[in-house]
This record gives structure tokens, C-alpha cells and sequence, in this order.
């Protein structure tokens, strides 16, 4: 039985999504694993915006419902953090006890991009964390993504690929999203990963 695979990611905001997606796809099918990508089937109009983004919801629950495993892209999109979405789903995966992997395009981890955004204008507060100007704490853990995303990931055994990506590559460069396809496969086949 082939595994199918939940493709997450802030793919399917790109304006050249249906290539990106088509890509990982075509990779996912040469690593012997069955792709299940959003923004691969067509969803009935509703009446309202809510209603249809509810519509939508429910399909991706669908979808990962049937997925055995997920490869989630948490590069930084529209901040400092994974996608919420791809954040959600791989959650969901996590808690359903499903093989997980993901991985990132930029290789600065979770408190520096935090520190970045307060323009590393970080210090210790007194009661020995590190905290920007507006009082709040940082996660110093040294991982890729907030603390629940990184461990969700590596407390089950998945697999997190770090990817240097040229800056105008950040959703596009598949170089990493292709290492989570290998492990996993040399996983399924009992090879070393």
C-alpha cells in the first residue's frame, strides 16, 4: 500500500501555486509516497465568504483525514512564524499520531527571527530571560519554529530539513522539501535515514 502524504504549506498563496504544488507532487509520486495536496480539487460555491471558507476547512480536514503523513513547510510566511494554517495542520497530524516531517527555507531559528523583529534590541529581564522592549519573553530553545511546532515534530521521530534558500526562492526551493521525501523513504524501505 502506497503512503499518502498531506502536502501543507503557504503553497497555495503563491501566484504560480498550481506549479509549485504540480512540482512537489511530481516529487512526492518519484519517492514512491502518494501526494494529497490543498488546492487539488474543486469546492462547490456557497452563499457567503464564511460559508465557503468553512467549505474549505472542512475538505483539508478531509484530506488529512485520509493522509497517513504530513511534510509541512514552516518557513517564515507573512512574519517571523510558520503559516497558522500549516501550523494547524501539523498539529492535527501530530495529535493524530501521524508520520510527521516539515522543513524551512531559512536556516536562523525561532529567537533569531524573534530577536530580528524587535530589531535585536533584546535583553535579560531580571528574572533571567531574554525579553523584548515591550516586556514580552522569547523562546530560546534553539529550534527551527515555536517550541510546540519543533517538538511535536521531533518528540515523534519526524524529520526537520533546514534549507538555505535564496531569498527569492523562499516558498519555491524544493531542495529541502525533497530531503523530508528521501528520510522518509529510506524510512519506509528500513534503510538508515
Amino acid at each position: 500500500m502506497t503512503l499518502k502524504l498531506y502536502l501543507a504549506g503557504p503553497e497555495v498563496f503563491l501566484p504560480n501555486a498550481r506549479d509549485i504544488l504540480d512540482a512537489k507532487a511530481a516529487l512526492t509520486r518519484a519517492h514512491g509516497f502518494e501526494p494529497i495536496c490543498p488546492g487539488d480539487i474543486f469546492i462547490e460555491p456557497a452563499p457567503t465568504r464564511h460559508e465557503f471558507g468553512l467549505k474549505i476547512s472542512a475538505v483539508d480536514e478531509g484530506m488529512m483525514n485520509r493522509a497517513d503523513g504530513v511534510i509541512a513547510n514552516l518557513t517564515p510566511f507573512r512574519g517571523i512564524a510558520a503559516d497558522v494554517g500549516t501550523a494547524f495542520e501539523l498539529g492535527y497530524m501530530c495529535a493524530q499520531g501521524k508520520l510527521v516531517a516539515a522543513y524551512t527555507n531559512v536556516t536562523a531559528n525561532h529567537y533569531a527571527r524573534t530577536a530580528g523583529f524587535y530589531g535585536d534590541e533584546v535583553r535579560e529581564g531580571a528574572d533571567g530571560r531574554k525579553r523584548g522592549p515591550d516586556g514580552m519573553s522569547l523562546e530560546d530553545f534553539d529550534m527551527i519554529e515555536n517550541l510546540m511546532l519543533h517538538g511535536g515534530i521531533e518528540r515523534r521521530g519526524g524529520h526537520i530539513a533546514i534549507h538555505a534558500a535564496p531569498a527569492d526562492a523562499l516558498y519555491t526551493d524544493l531542495a529541502a522539501f525533497e530531503q523530508c521525501l528521501a528520510v522518509l523513504a529510506s524510512r519506509r524501505d528500513g534503510q538508515a535515514a
